[in-house]
């Protein structure tokens, strides 16, 4: 990627809440495709954006530096508002976007679990929440710098019928911006497709204290009976819960690959165990599956961090 944005001639006014390793990644690619873009972050963060811009090192799409804006509160409209804190600072988060400001815009959480979008559609009932979800591996490493690592950035957008055309131009400048969109109208599916790999996924790496590629050779069990429990829930629901199709994506990761999970446990930070694992043991209860090696996982990491 070179330093000099396109210009994009839809002219998306775009904020960012959160310029981490996703949101960072995300504002850089959409302001290198030419979107107007506005990280909303704290003092300190908002400083070093305004001075020296935000940089990004892609295995997959490069190396680049750019400019974008950057502000603690969103004081002006803007056509969509990214998500992209963790789960464990989402309510403090939310007090930079006033809701009469942002107005009817699209509000796009990537936030991983599933509970959070019944939390914003009541404190933002002006606003069209789209559920979304991203696959990908990018670490803010300081202030307006993050790491891309993974061979993939892929986002999901649900697109309900009223909002059809305008997540079509979201999902347009994603694309030119080279993140692979797929949308469709079933937010189950988006929600509970990724945190049917997610789940297994963070609660072995975390636990195990070990890579993808370990994991899947070392706790084999484990991983084909999270697998299931976790899509049995997603099937109950509304979501397709395939199973052979989360394992056989979960086998072709990158060996190396870790969970933020994993990283924030490593590092002493807050983990969004409750947001992805309670999650699923929440689910299950409701409708009666039982889920216990799920519920082992949750209980052993709780019981570790409390």
């Amino acid at each position: 990627m070179s330093g000099e944005p396109a210009r994009d001639p839809s002219g998306l006014r775009v904020a960012v809440l959160g310029p981490g390793g996703v949101g960072g990644l995300l504002a850089a690619l959409l302001a290198q495709a030419g979107a107007s873009v506005t990280c909303l972050a704290g003092a300190d963060t908002v400083e070093v954006l305004r001075a020296s811009g935000l940089r990004v090192d892609s295995r997959l799409l490069g190396a680049v530096t750019v400019h974008v804006d950057a502000a603690e509160r969103l004081t002006a409209p803007v056509d969509v508002c990214l998500v992209c804190v963790k789960a464990t600072q989402l309510n403090a988060a939310l007090a930079r976007v006033p809701a009469d400001v942002l107005g009817d815009a699209l509000l796009v959480p990537l936030l991983n679990g599933v509970e959070h979008v019944a939390e914003l559609r009541r404190r933002y009932p002006d606003a069209t929440v789209v559920p979304a979800a991203i696959r990908v591996e990018s670490t803010r490493t300081e202030p307006g710098v993050v790491c891309h690592d993974s061979p993939f950035v892929t986002v999901d957008l649900t697109a309900p019928e009223r909002a059809a055309e305008r997540v079509d131009r979201l999902a347009g400048v994603l694309e030119r911006a080279g993140v692979t969109v797929r949308t469709t109208d079933d937010e189950a599916a988006v929600l509970w497709g990724k945190l049917t790999f997610l789940a297994p996924f963070a609660l072995l790496t975390t636990s195990a204290r070990a890579t993808a590629g370990e994991v899947r050779e070392q706790r084999r069990d484990d991983l084909l009976a999270l697998v299931r429990e976790v899509a049995s829930v997603a099937r109950a629901e509304g979501a397709p819960g395939d199973a052979d199709l989360v394992l056989g994506f979960f086998d072709g990761v990158p060996a190396g690959m870790r969970s933020s999970m994993q990283r924030d446990a490593a590092a002493g930070r807050p983990t969004e165990l409750d947001a992805i694992g309670g999650a699923v043991v929440r689910a299950a209860e409701r409708h009666g599956i039982e889920v216990p090696v799920t519920a082992r996982y949750v209980a052993e990491l709780r019981a570790a961090t409390d």
